[in-house]
């Protein structure tokens, strides 16, 4: 019996391996790729560096009255006015009925519904063609309306650098080539007319070498898209396996007490076989964290779901985003902060109206909508309108001034980074089943993000095991890199002599069906070198 599960133990692995050490060694090259170069994204900085300024905003019309010429009416759940459309000032309105929705695997995508309407008009604009997708690149790129230089390539559903789900609403994509010294391609909304991403030709080519393949991107934008998170999932687990069972072999096969004939405590004395066998015992740990943490990463079976309520903004609003005849113009909210101001942004907080000025960088400036005079947050009012978020009793509301394990920021090219994470915030705990954190920004006093008992199991498991998101270490650099460099060039190693012994065998294999190499599988077995105890 113990002969019979020795023997299914090695072929396992024997058999598993020769396929998925490929996929090791794909998985540990293209993640130390993505520590420097991350998959193609616009980040919010980015957007609002590359919009043409408003100006003074003399000549546009005050949002009711834009607002009232498209013909919306009621209650919004957004509403900005840049000039992201050709270059050209707009309202960017979603009303209330429009916002995303859905409990479902696929939920509405953010931003579905955005109706788009001309600043200077009040006319509702609609179609995004080749025209409107240069000028809205030329207005990024800051040619001043200009389209020399840039190449339309058409329209694209889906490829290799839009597969992000938060693009959903804007497809299918307008796609312009600069001619800057990055080559950078613009894809652009054809739903709002704006740049939703670009991308590098750094981006481009080392992405084919890190995000691209470490997500089995080939498997998305084609027949297979159905498939790709069972294919993703069912590789991870079976990676799993073979990592479990080849430590297990690899314990079995090692002298702890008394070494081989040889003098070496492996069996192996064929190179790679020897170096197959240490490598794997050294590297076994971390093979085995990042298949499984990467495993995690995709949420498999919905495992971090745990049915949280959804946040009663009212509460932290504290009245619905109208807006009134005595709201102040545009042009006197940009004549009160002055600058290359980029975007306005309305909102409501606490019962009153507020605008959040945006300018090229830094945090925005917030004022009130009727005074256009700047206003502060009061934060004993905010913590008690926090409160009521949730349905749930409060254990207790935190003041972070400084990041901590669940709250923190990354790099803007790493995958959970490019996200605003601003200070000092309220994280407020809830005594709800799932318990909840939500953080809230003390300075515009909206909600920049929330938590639950879900949630943070999936920060210890995905990205503290498969990023090391640790603020100790990534406050010290290099040696976070160096750390993360060597182990994964340890799994390259074990990857790497899996592939050529792996190769190797099933040459011989083939060779042996085709009667050819009988013989010669012999002479090779006995090569691979098995040494007797002494």
């Amino acid at each position: 019996m113990r002969l019979h599960l020795k023997r299914w133990l090695y072929l396992t692995h024997r058999w598993l391996g020769v396929v998925l050490c490929a996929f090791f060694a794909m998985w540990f090259v293209s993640g130390v790729v993505m520590m420097y170069v991350g998959y193609p994204k616009l980040t919010q900085a980015e957007r609002l560096q590359h919009l043409p300024p408003l100006g003074d905003g003399s000549r546009l019309l005050t949002p009711r009255q834009a607002l009232e010429a498209a013909g919306l009416r009621g209650p919004l759940r957004d509403l900005r006015l840049s000039a992201a459309r050709g270059g050209e000032p707009v309202y960017l309105a979603l009303p209330e009925a429009q916002a995303a929705t859905g409990t479902g695997r696929r939920r509405t995508p953010p931003g579905s519904g955005t109706v788009v309407i001309d600043a200077v008009t009040g006319q509702r604009l609609e179609k995004v063609d080749a025209a409107l997708a240069l000028a809205s690149a030329a207005a990024y790129a800051g040619q001043s309306g200009t389209a020399a230089g840039l190449a339309y390539a058409g329209t694209v559903q889906e490829d290799a650098f839009t597969h992000s789900r938060g693009l959903d609403a804007h497809r299918p994509l307008h796609r312009v080539a600069l001619s800057d010294e990055d080559s950078t391609h613009l894809y652009i909304s054809s739903l709002t007319g704006e740049v939703v991403r670009d991308a590098t030709r750094t981006e481009r080519l080392w992405n084919y070498a890190g995000a691209w393949i470490h997500w089995l991107y080939p498997f998305r934008g084609n027949r297979f898209d159905p498939y790709w998170t069972d294919i993703v999932n069912g590789l991870s687990i079976a990676g799993i396996a073979v990592t479990l069972v080849g430590t297990v072999v690899g314990v079995m096969r090692w002298r702890f007490r008394r070494p081989y004939r040889s003098g070496s405590r492996s069996p192996y004395l064929g190179r790679m076989m020897r170096w197959h066998h240490i490598s794997g015992l050294l590297f076994a740990l971390i093979t085995f964290t990042w298949i499984f943490s990467g495993l995690m990463s995709m949420n498999p079976w919905r495992v971090f779901d745990v049915g949280a309520a959804p946040l009663q903004m009212s509460a932290l609003q504290g009245m619905a985003l109208d807006l009134a005849p005595d709201h102040a113009a545009p042009s006197a909210l940009l004549v009160q902060v002055g600058g290359a101001v980029r975007e306005l942004r309305w909102a409501p907080v606490l019962g009153v109206v507020t605008v959040q000025v945006a300018g090229p960088a830094g945090r925005p400036q917030v004022l009130d909508a009727r005074s256009s005079l700047p206003v502060s947050v009061d934060e004993a009012a905010l913590r008690d309108a926090a409160a009521r978020l949730l349905d749930a009793p409060v254990e207790r509301i935190d003041r972070l001034t400084e990041y901590d394990f669940h709250y923190y920021d990354r790099a803007a090219h790493t995958m959970t980074g490019g996200n605003e994470r601003p200070l000092p915030i309220l994280r407020v705990v809830f005594e709800d089943a799932q318990a909840s954190w939500v953080h809230v920004d003390l300075h515009t006093g909206a909600v920049v993000g929330r938590s639950d008992v879900g949630r943070r199991t999936s920060r210890w498991l995905f990205a503290l095991l498969h990023s090391w998101d640790w603020l100790p270490l990534l406050e010290r650099r290099p040696l976070w890199d160096l750390l993360l460099i060597v182990l994964s060039a340890g799994g390259t190693l074990l990857s790497v002599t899996g592939i050529v012994i792996g190769w190797r065998r099933l040459g011989l294999k083939l060779r042996s069906l085709k009667g050819q190499g009988g013989g010669r599988v012999a002479e090779a077995t006995s090569s691979t070198g098995v040494n007797r105890p002494a």
